[in-house]
């Protein structure tokens, strides 16, 4: 499954993390460890066609499924708001992490395409750069505080 083949909006998130790729990769695959940066209550199947489901802040239920388990560098699941949220349906786009080693530590690149309009970018972009900041601070091994967008 293509990038390409999604039409709509693409956004970019990059942010450097002071831990390796394998310590990052795994907020990505475990359950707690993935709530421990973003959202409330989940269930999730880590694997290629695996659905999830995750109440990200409360009334914004956030459904999908992962299309790509390739750790630790690369993360591929489709994404959209099943509740609240934005339109974006479930399923409708697609987030791609990569993860690159570098001398002290990892760079996330997190690329979130098939975005419907220019507000679900600007929205997205800025949830995932919030959202990205938590989990820097998860792997780094700091507490991010509570989640103020619950």
């Amino acid at each position: 499954m293509s990038g390409e083949a999604n039409s709509g909006g693409v956004i970019t998130v990059e942010r450097h993390i002071a831990a390796r790729p394998e310590t990052v990769f795994a907020f990505f695959t475990d359950r707690d460890k993935w709530l421990s940066w973003m959202g409330r209550e989940g269930t999730f199947v880590f694997a290629p066609g695996g659905p999830y489901r995750t109440n990200v802040t409360g009334e914004n239920v956030a459904e999908g499924r992962f299309v790509e388990v390739d750790p630790p560098k690369r993360l591929v699941f489709t994404w959209g708001w099943a509740e609240g949220g934005m339109p974006v349906p479930p399923g409708s786009s697609t987030v791609e992490i990569t993860l690159e080693a570098t001398s002290d530590g990892t760079l996330l690149r997190l690329v979130h395409s098939g975005l419907p309009s220019p507000e679900a970018c600007a929205a997205h972009e800025e949830g995932w750069k919030h959202y990205a900041e938590r989990l820097a601070a998860r792997a780094e091994g700091r507490n991010p505080g509570p989640d103020h967008w619950m």
